[in-house]
Order: structure tokens, then sequence, then C-alpha cells
């Protein structure tokens, strides 16, 4: 089930506008660029950022996502018709044949359960053709990302174009082991509507991630920073033999 924040019409209309710094897919068209992927998998492609960015180089996308809202969304984009869009995940693909298959920002996390990750690994692994890679980042759990998730570190009041002003912060409301949960609060100020969005996301110790990979048939090529936040998250990069 994916997140209010992707399902509630209202809310997919501004996550772009309140997330608008989006260097962290640099790396994921660098690789795309090194890998010479010609067809592509971004699974939960949200809003189409990623997908719609590839498409513009003449690569092949299919973007698959949970949220129908986010997916409407990505499909008003320009450039859309260029993406084959799926309303789905990657457990329940058809027959694909991609040279890369990317999870960016939390996606890999927000697959908390462990057999749902374990299918959508077997997915991926099903969609790639030989040779052909999954990228992935994930945050690591040691350094303990969510104790900055609070509304004094958080606030944000942004004017939205369509939407006006809106205010939005975000709380930790319970951590029990690998599992973080977390509110969104958002203030529509055009009328006072007050919308959440609550989430959890899981998080993997970096062996624990490999030894699944290896698991599901993968074999891990690389673990490495995220660019745009070094010594934060862990990158990995698992090939389909």
């Amino acid at each position: 089930m994916a997140d209010e924040g992707f399902t509630h019409p209202r809310l997919a209309a501004i996550y772009d506008p309140l997330d608008p710094g989006r260097g962290d897919l640099d790396a994921y068209l660098r690789m795309a660029e090194e890998f010479g992927a010609r067809q592509v998998l971004d699974i939960g492609c949200g809003t189409g950022v990623l997908a719609l960015l590839l498409a513009a180089r003449g690569i092949g996308v299919v973007g698959v996502d949970p949220a129908l809202a986010s997916l409407d969304v990505a499909r008003r984009k320009p450039g859309a018709e260029r993406v084959h869009w799926i309303h789905g995940d990657a457990t329940r693909l058809p027959p694909l044949s991609v040279d890369l298959a990317t999870m960016t920002d939390n996606v890999a996390q927000q697959i908390a359960a462990s057999d749902a990750w374990r299918k959508t690994l077997r997915g991926a692994h099903a969609a790639l053709r030989p040779g052909g890679r999954l990228v992935f980042e994930t945050r690591d759990p040691a350094r303990r990302a969510w104790e900055e998730w609070n509304r004094e570190l958080t606030y944000a009041v942004t004017d939205v174009p369509g939407a006006g002003v809106v205010e939005s912060w975000v709380e930790v409301t319970a951590v029990e082991g690998q599992l973080v949960s977390f509110r969104w609060t958002y203030v529509f100020a055009a009328d006072g509507q007050v919308l959440t969005s609550d989430s959890t996301l899981r998080f993997r110790e970096r062996e624990e991630i490999a030894a699944e990979l290896l698991a599901q048939g993968f074999v891990v090529e690389d673990v490495c920073d995220a660019p745009d936040r070094p010594g934060r998250e862990f990158v990995f990069v698992a090939r389909r033999p």
C-alpha cells in the first residue's frame, strides 16, 4: 500500500514542488549511461521524474507505481507519452527484458514487509535481461536519520503554483527495531484543509540486504555512497548473472 502522500490527489499534486531539488537522480542517470542501458524499469516511479529524464535521453522506460494519483501527475507531464506507465508493483509485471531496474529515494525502504521485499527483488530479477542490473539506495541505519525528523528541523512554508501556500513538517511516531514510522502534516492556507500522510520505513543493515540479493539470484557488484548524501546512504548495484 502506498502512503497518502502519493495516493491522495491533492498531496500527489504538490509532491514535486515540495521536493524540487532532485540532484539525487544524477547518479542514476550517470549509471544508465555507464551501463549502456537502452531499456529501464523504474520501480516506484511516483510522479515520473526519473522516468521522464531517462525517456528524454532516448531510453525506453517502464514506470510502475501502486499510487494511481502519482501516476496521474506523471501522465500529465510533457513527454509522458514516451514512458509506459503501469499501475501496480514489481511483483506483477508483464514480460520484460530491461538493462537496468531502479528504486530511487525511499522506495526500497518503503517495502517494509520481508515477504514483499523478497517478491520485489524476484520481480526485478525476472524483468532484467541476463547481465542487467538493479540499482537502489537505502539509508545507513547507523546514521539514525530519523532523529532529525521533527517539526523544528523540517517545518517549511512553500508557495505552490496552483495550490497556494502550504505548510509542511514531519514527526516520528514510532521506532520499533528496524521500523521507523512518521507522519507528514500539510496545511493548505487557501482553505485551511489539513492533510496527513503516515509512512513506515525499514532500515535494513548492509549485510542483510546483500544476503537477500544473493538469495534472490543477484550478484552484488558494488555498494557505494550516495553522491549527494555521502556517508548517509548505501547505493547497491546488483547484477543478474
